[in-house]
């Protein structure tokens, strides 16, 4: 399993809780995207199962690999662990369901009906619990009201907010949040052993703090989109010459995954710039944000015409400039 990098308040929570012999029996892990919040809970798993087997001498949530325990559980063959995501679709081309149903909650059961084989615990792994259908979030909720013993239930959200206010109120919340700059440099020297530093400081850059985010950015020259968008920013676009060259990059099929980041990157760009800002220019850097995050969503969840959407949004971008003196 992969080193878990930053998080180490989350990891001292959980470990104190586990060490105390107090261990809740949900724990809603929750935080942005890509920042290792399915990775904290399957360490997290692994340590309890492990540690159920007999004393575990080794820091943080880490596990030997050659510990039987973690060797089922990289095979994704431990008896007493149950993970529940997004199924594939039949016939779908890798294709995911949209929603985790409730056939696969009530599923369960297979796991509670017998008692442990290798230690007392039983986990289960819910990622993310933001995918639930409404009736299969229903039934999860009633093993959360009447937990088996030594039960353990690790449910990943991206959106705590939006779940049940029963669910939330009987996990123990886990908020974990985007990475430092040394542990993203870190978790991406381990992600890319053969990546110059060059590109690893790009994508550190472009990834603030998720190295989820950074990794999907990979091969895609962020950095020259960003210096695009600065460009933007800093100087405008009175001739409508640059934003319809960015325009016209990003629109064609094969330039999709860069056309992605821009979506992802422009509102969090004029973001940055708000936050320096007072008065009316924030007010005015404000404004263009809410609008950027609108087209950009729109963009993404009814297909947009990229070439209008990129133009649109640069003229967003262009609008933070200084005004040009006579």
């Amino acid at each position: 399993m992969s080193p878990l990098h930053g998080h180490e308040a989350a990891v001292a929570a959980f470990r104190a809780s586990l060490d105390a012999g107090r261990l809740h029996h949900a724990w809603l892990v929750s935080g942005p995207r890509g920042i290792g919040k399915a990775l904290f809970a399957a360490k997290a798993a692994l340590r309890v199962l492990a540690g159920g087997q007999g004393p575990i001498d080794a820091p943080g949530l880490d596990v030997a690999p050659d510990h039987p325990a973690a060797k089922l559980f990289a095979a994704g063959s431990h008896p007493d662990v149950m993970r529940l995501e997004r199924a594939a679709r039949d016939g779908g081309a890798g294709e995911l369901a949209r929603s985790i149903s409730v056939d696969q909650v009530r599923g369960l059961s297979r796991l509670f009906a017998t008692t442990a084989s290798m230690s007392p615990w039983r986990v289960v792994i819910v990622d993310s619990i933001d995918d639930l259908e409404r009736s299969a979030a229903n039934a999860l909720l009633k093993n959360l009201e009447e937990p088996p013993p030594h039960s353990l239930f690790l449910l990943v959200s991206h959106a705590p907010e939006r779940l049940l206010p029963t669910i939330r109120s009987r996990c123990r919340p886990l908020r974990l949040s985007p990475l430092d700059d040394d542990a993203m440099t870190a978790a991406l020297r381990t992600a890319l052993p053969e990546a110059e530093a060059r590109e690893i400081a790009e994508l550190a850059a472009a990834g603030r703090g998720s190295p989820g985010r950074a990794l999907a950015f990979q091969g895609l020259d962020i950095a020259a989109l960003d210096r695009a968008m600065d460009e933007l920013a800093r100087e405008g676009d009175p001739t409508n010459a640059r934003r319809s060259a960015l325009a016209q990059s990003l629109a064609a099929k094969s330039a999709q995954p860069r056309y992605e980041a821009f979506l992802a990157r422009a509102p969090s760009l004029i973001a940055a710039e708000a936050r320096r800002r007072q008065g009316a220019a924030l007010a005015q850097a404000l404004a263009a944000w809410e609008r950027a995050q609108g087209l950009a969503s729109s963009a993404a969840h009814f297909s947009l015409e990229p070439e209008s959407t990129v133009f649109e949004l640069a003229g967003l971008l262009a609008s933070l400039a200084p005004p040009v003196k006579a």
